[in-house]
């Protein structure tokens, strides 16, 4: 990275004038695990704080094969003809051998990587569970701040697990194909429960009778489920994204939704919930980094984990003899 570019007040200055390659560098200055970047991108995101925190955050998740991508781009086109500047974070799936990600979202959302007014950041989520990476928070502001004032997050897809991005946006909308019946039962109450929207995509051709019977029974479902929130009715909506039908009435909810939380006073509320679960996700990554860097730990944990394997002790006793070695006696 050049030394001009590193430097916070400079970078801060150029993505807040919507420089798209001072907002790249701010990205991947955040998304560093070096000691000196980290230092430097939290001197950035202090500089750049006043001028965060004015966009619509939107949550997307879905199984593999719901049109997770063909739906962002539909609707993130909509959204830019309309004269919004739409960002995109947009997380792929890390290997669990290799750590590698393929990062293909550009490539599968072409149109929309060629307009203007969006900005697409394929980050990969690395060993982060909840199918967001470790630094979408940071990347959120940062694209904040330099003006785009639709955040699109998508997740990697993996199915109910992808929950973290409900604690980082204001409205939750979680893809569904159609189906219903049996898909009905396989969908998980959780993440059901944490949804604000729910999207029936692929609800064209042969497909419809099926999308308008999945979107009767999961507003069946969603009856019976207490809203997370009291002034907001969760709802489904049908939509084509191949066609681009149905986005119209998606963006309506956004904004009925985004109307109702401001004029109940919850926005501050939620807003004060993804920043405290922000900081307590940094204590979670920061202890275990700090665990797997005390020396004597670490050698230590090859040895507890050869005991825990091979039967010798419980692992529940191996953890606790590690926290009381790195915490002192009186943490386990």
């Amino acid at each position: 990275m050049k030394r001009k570019e590193a430097d916070p007040v400079e970078l801060a200055a150029r993505i807040r004038n919507g420089e798209r390659t001072a907002l790249a560098r701010g990205i991947t200055l955040v998304e560093s695990s070096r000691a000196d970047h980290q230092a430097q991108a939290q001197a950035l995101l202090s500089e750049l704080l006043p001028d965060t925190g004015k966009a619509i955050r939107v949550g997307l998740s879905g199984a593999p094969g719901v049109g997770k991508s063909t739906f962002t781009e539909a609707f993130g086109t909509f959204l830019t003809a309309r004269g919004h500047k739409v960002a995109v974070l947009a997380i792929d799936p890390s290997s669990a051998r290799s750590g590698g990600s393929i990062l293909g979202d550009k490539t599968r959302m072409e149109q929309l990587a060629r307009d203007p007014n969006a900005f697409i950041r394929p980050s990969p989520a690395g060993r982060t569970l909840g199918g967001v990476a470790r630094r979408t928070r940071e990347a959120m502001l940062l694209v904040e701040a330099a003006g785009f004032d639709v955040v699109l997050i998508e997740t990697v897809g993996v199915g109910q697990s992808e929950t973290s991005v409900a604690d980082m946006v204001d409205m939750f909308l979680l893809l569904l194909s159609p189906g219903g019946g049996d898909e009905l039962q396989g969908i998980k109450r959780g993440i059901m429960e944490l949804a604000d929207l729910i999207v029936v995509n692929k609800a064209d051709g042969d497909l419809i009778p099926a999308a308008k019977r999945a979107a009767m029974e999961y507003r069946g479902a969603l009856h019976l489920m207490r809203p997370k929130n009291p002034y907001w009715t969760p709802d489904v909506k049908l939509v084509s994204a191949l066609k681009g039908e149905g986005l119209e009435a998606v963006w309506a909810a956004v904004e009925a939704h985004k109307a109702a939380l401001e004029a109940g006073g919850e926005i501050e509320r939620v807003r004060a919930h993804q920043a405290r679960a922000w900081m307590w996700t940094e204590i979670r990554e920061g202890l275990f980094a700090a665990l797997k860097s005390h020396e004597e730990a670490a050698h230590l944990i090859p040895l507890l984990e050869a005991e825990v394997e091979s039967g010798l002790t419980t692992p529940t006793t191996a953890a606790r003899r590690l926290l009381r070695l790195v915490l002192g006696p009186e943490s386990a």
